[in-house]
């Protein structure tokens, strides 16, 4: 044996050592834009980190929602980091299902947090998810339907303004809708954005006794005028479409206004993404004169499952994606417009970020308006805007999704939806123990 072969098959055994020695750490996402584009910046991780390897599972929103869910309460072990939201951390880490995030990094500076995403994401002064971006709602509306149909959108309209507006700039012959809503049933599709409207309307979910209040006439005022708005300025086949959905369409010039995730402006505003791009403004989500506007508070955070065995890997990749220099990352490569927007303080205070993202004090307004504590015209038992912090909600806002989902497809009357919802939310709270 030749002393070359001797030395090839060290340097062989080195390499194979070190591959066996790499961690490989599976991470389930939403097939969202922004995580998208992280996993095509990871590169810069792997630079930084050459023993970790990145298995990924992309998912739609419903379905990423029911397996983490149900990996998670079974104790699977499938997945080392979670893409979950501001709905799941409270519940999951008072179960202790979640893992504190302890070790971030010294100049992690979590004190630079929005308070409003950070104290969602806080459990007895501990955080339990790292937020990637954050949200509220806003109204996204095309300028040049409005000049042609003599419009001007106000900074803060009404529903009856939206209403009227919609119906004006709709052109179904040109395949121009005038408003695009979520339809497609979930608990956090649908129903996060009729939630949130409701809450203008003076509705509420439950009132102090934990009973539903579907048979209340503020619900039934607030699904009325969404079925009857969507019938007429929609697009079709609305029940089917959801965030991503309506995304497209707006991107493609065929809705006059989307209200939506406040996190959409960077996509509607990007011109290599969007035909419409220059022609976009914005305003606050819609109110009813009550004090409410139908806005909502949400974050999209990475945690890691108490169950994972790779947790000291998993927070060195929590901190790079939620980092500040991962926001610097993204500006390098994708300009400051597509920085992942509502969750840290120093983007809000960024100039170039201020003169890139026409819309970036508008989605920190929305996001600092919304009350989780105070969801409501009226005093409620529960915490959450655009859902019910607990962990029942989940069936029975997804069971309430397909009622109102079915209502817009024309499949039941909106009091037959109604009907249903308050008997399934009904017998579901009682079964649970809310009602005795």
């Amino acid at each position: 044996m030749t002393l070359r072969t001797i030395l090839l098959g060290a340097c062989s055994a080195l390499a194979f050592a070190g591959m066996a020695s790499a961690e490989t750490l599976t991470i389930a996402t939403v097939n969202n834009g922004d995580m998208i584009r992280m996993q095509k910046l990871t590169d810069d991780f792997k630079a930084k980190n050459p023993d970790i390897d990145l298995e990924w599972v992309t998912l739609e929103e419903n379905v990423l929602r029911q397996k983490v869910t149900t990996d998670i309460a079974t104790k699977g072990g499938q997945y080392d980091v979670l893409t979950i939201g501001t709905y799941e951390v409270p519940i999951w880490a008072k179960q202790s299902w979640l893992q504190p995030l302890d070790n971030l990094g010294a100049d992690y500076d979590a004190d630079d947090l929005l308070p409003a995403i950070r104290s969602g994401l806080t459990v007895d002064g501990k955080l339990y998810a790292a937020p990637f971006y954050g949200e509220s709602s806003m109204v996204m509306y095309r300028k040049d339907l409005f000049d042609a149909a003599g419009l001007k959108m106000p900074d803060a309209p009404t529903w009856d303004f939206i209403a009227d507006a919609a119906k004006k700039i709709t052109d179904k012959d040109k395949e121009i809708y005038g408003i695009c809503l979520r339809g497609k049933a979930g608990w956090g599709e649908n129903m996060a954005f009729l939630t949130a409207m409701s809450n203008s309307f003076g509705a509420r979910w439950f009132d102090e006794s934990w009973k539903p209040q579907f048979d209340q006439p503020e619900w039934k005022d607030t699904l009325t005028f969404y079925v009857d708005l969507m019938k007429e300025a929609g697009p079709p086949g609305a029940s089917s479409n959801g965030f991503n959905e309506n995304l497209a369409l707006f991107q493609t010039g065929k809705c006059g206004m989307w209200i939506d995730a406040t996190v959409a402006a960077s996509f509607v505003s990007n011109p290599k993404e969007s035909k419409v791009a220059d022609k976009v403004g914005f305003a606050l989500a819609p109110d009813k004169g009550l004090g409410k506007r139908g806005n909502w508070l949400w974050a999209w955070s990475l945690a890691i499952p108490a169950s994972s065995q790779k947790v000291e890997a998993a927070e060195k990749f929590v901190a790079w994606a939620t980092s500040k220099d991962y926001t610097k990352l993204v500006a390098e490569k994708e300009g400051w417009l597509n920085a992942p927007p509502g969750t840290r303080t120093s983007l809000y205070e960024n100039a170039e970020y201020q003169k890139a993202a026409a819309f970036a004090k508008m989605t920190l307004d929305s996001i600092n308006a919304a009350d989780p504590t105070k969801p409501t015209v009226k005093p409620v038992p529960y915490v959450g805007v655009q859902f019910v912090a607990i962990p029942e909600f989940q069936g029975i806002g997804t069971a309430v999704g397909q009622q109102f989902s079915a209502a817009l497809a024309g499949q039941v009357s909106v009091d037959q939806a109604l009907q249903s919802a308050q008997q399934l939310t009904t017998r579901e709270m009682t079964k649970a123990g809310y009602i005795k």
